[in-house]
């Protein structure tokens, strides 16, 4: 039984062991091992702190990107817009244009054609009145070169003026 049951003076040397190692322990070993953990809790603090607000950081980042995301998707929808509505007036405006300018053309090509014809209608009876003068003079020539076919024609003439 003297195993089981420890005698008093081991218990006293194992006692005052105990304390002198804990008076180490406690002078020594406590103060480093209390501040290391503390400052090892103070740093997972701060680290938590800082993902905290980079976390936010992110979070406002991500909010402004997507506000001016949609800001430069609203701009780019408008400036297309624009582009598009621009695109159609000048598209418009040429349209018009050579519209106008067609008219003008077909204006002057009517008013070019109306001289024309003008000018060839006068040339035609100036020739068909030359040429009529000319028939008229040869056959005049033929018909009065003797005195009774004069004589016949002067008759011919008062006839005529008596009856209108």
């Amino acid at each position: 039984m003297d195993l089981i049951t420890p005698a008093v003076g081991l218990i006293f040397w194992q006692t005052i062991i105990f304390l002198v190692v804990l008076f180490v322990l406690g002078k020594f070993a406590w103060k480093p091992i209390l501040g290391a953990l503390k400052a090892r809790e103070e740093s997972i603090d701060e680290a938590l702190k800082s993902a905290v607000n980079a976390k936010e950081e992110m979070a406002n980042l991500k909010a402004d990107n997507e506000k001016l995301l949609a800001e430069a998707k609203l701009e780019r929808d408008k400036m297309l817009k624009d582009a598009t509505k621009m695109g159609e007036d000048l598209k418009d405006q040429a349209k018009e244009d050579a519209r106008l300018i067609g008219d003008k053309m077909i204006e002057e090509a009517r008013a070019s054609i109306e001289n024309e014809k003008n000018d060839a209608l006068r040339q035609i009876k100036d020739q068909v009145a030359e040429l009529s003068l000319q028939i008229t003079e040869k056959l005049l020539k033929k018909n009065l070169s003797d005195d009774k076919s004069q004589q016949e024609l002067v008759k011919d003439y008062m006839k005529d003026l008596k009856l209108s």
